[in-house]
């Protein structure tokens, strides 16, 4: 009995979570089909908007020259403070901060047994 109520307070907690995890992930992609680089670069981990300024290019101008497919959420987990979302066209990765939840990763595709590929990654 004390196995099930855990397992359920547990499985509470992950269903709770993902719904700021996947807003998270509607307010990236809302900027970035905006072209509001600024506010898609507010959004991402600090780690992952330091990738992305190479070659004097910034993070603004770098997001929105990338062809980020995004999608509509098909399904989401959480593990603590990390999050993955899978979208139609792309998979996210996130981590909560103390400010909230910022994308770790995008673009993200699948390659079997090896790491997804992702266009930003920390």
């Amino acid at each position: 009995m004390i196995l099930f109520v855990l397992t359920l307070g547990l499985s509470g907690c992950a269903t709770e979570g993902k719904v700021p995890a996947e807003q998270a992930v509607a307010s990236f992609y809302a900027a970035v089909r905006a072209h509001d680089g600024e506010r898609a670069c507010a959004l991402l981990a600090p780690e992952a908007a330091d990738g992305l300024r190479t070659g004097g290019q910034d993070c603004a101008k770098a997001i929105l020259d990338l062809d980020l497919p995004g999608g509509q959420v098909r399904e989401s987990a959480v593990w603590g403070d990390e999050a993955q979302v899978r979208l139609t066209h792309d998979t996210v990765f996130l981590h909560r901060f103390p400010r909230g939840w910022l994308v770790r990763a995008a673009g993200c595709t699948p390659r079997g047994d090896l790491p997804y590929r992702c266009e930003v990654k920390t």
